[in-house]
């Protein structure tokens, strides 16, 4: 009976041993794999955050996480490949012809899809580069909006009306990063040519004075006011060019507030915020002089 068990045995182990053998190593592989995918990220993850805890820079925080991100997927697109490949060996699958396809392959993919590849080269050197992280206001190319998400392939942002843009990152040639250290909140005040400039500006100042010292703007502004002077002469107003040093972000919200503090002031003081307007002149006569005609003659005119 025994012997009979032990030739059944065999026969069935001969039969069935080496398919079982691959299946156990297979499944080792694999579970070998998972654990060390998970070893290796959970390491990465911990790491990024021993180095944001030693990190007072909130941007430096924010750029290492992207990288950690990064670098986790990483982890886990070259454990899987190089599982692939070793499952493949243990199912008797030559590994060495497949790399050499996959090479002609890569080479051909490679002139068929240059603007993917370099999508991923362009991406790792704007993580490497500190170029751009997470929760950063940016401008690439035509697209402007606060970044959701930074990936070797795109970036994704969210502009102020709620819309996402996905930009590949072979597409982006210039960067242009509004949250970096400081903003500056410039402003451009137009008053009427009749107004004294010189009191203009001190009214200016006032106002960004009493801003300082407001404690809802205290934090956001680290400035006084620079009033860089008479910019421009328009057709109807003196342009003066003015700004607000604030911290990164609050430079547009900071500006709607001294908009709306100077509008108060200047009406205040009595001081003319002009619109665009026209002089209408009747001809002139042979010494060059040209009298103004009134509008509201001009108005009668027209209606008689």
């Amino acid at each position: 009976m025994n012997d009979q068990f032990l030739d059944l045995a065999t026969r069935w182990w001969g039969v069935f041993g080496g398919f079982a053998t691959i299946a156990i190593r297979v499944t080792v592989i694999v579970l070998a794999a998972w654990v060390i995918t998970g070893v290796l990220q959970r390491a990465v993850r911990r790491l990024r955050e021993r180095i944001s805890a030693r990190m007072d820079d909130r941007e430096s925080a924010k750029r290492a996480e992207t990288l950690g991100r990064v670098v986790r997927y990483l982890i886990a697109v070259v454990i899987s490949l190089i599982t692939a490949m070793l499952v493949l060996a243990e199912l008797g699958v030559s590994v060495a012809p497949i790399l050499g396809a996959a090479g002609v392959v890569g080479l051909a993919v490679g002139f068929g899809a240059q603007s993917l590849v370099k999508d991923y080269f362009t991406g790792f050197f704007l993580l490497l580069e500190n170029q751009i992280r997470q929760g950063d206001v940016v401008q690439v190319g035509n697209h402007s909006g606060s970044v959701e998400e930074v990936t070797l392939r795109y970036v994704q942002l969210r502009d102020y009306s709620g819309n996402v843009h996905y930009v590949p990152n072979s597409t982006i040639t210039t960067v242009i990063n509004m949250s970096r250290g400081f903003s500056n909140a410039v402003m451009d005040i137009g008053v009427a040519y009749r107004e004294n400039v010189d009191k203009v500006m001190d009214v200016m100042r006032e106002v960004g004075e009493q801003m300082r010292t407001d404690p809802a703007f205290l934090s956001r502004i680290i400035g006084d006011l620079e009033i860089a002077g008479v910019d421009n002469w328009a057709d109807s107003a003196v342009i003066i060019r003015c700004r607000i040093r604030t911290m990164p972000l609050e430079q547009w919200g900071v500006k709607r507030e001294y908009l709306r503090r100077l509008k108060a002031a200047f009406d205040a003081q009595g001081i003319e915020i002009p619109y665009p307007h026209l002089t209408v002149y009747a001809g002139q006569d042979r010494e060059g002089k040209a009298p103004a005609f009134p509008l509201q003659q001009l108005q009668q005119a027209q209606e008689g």
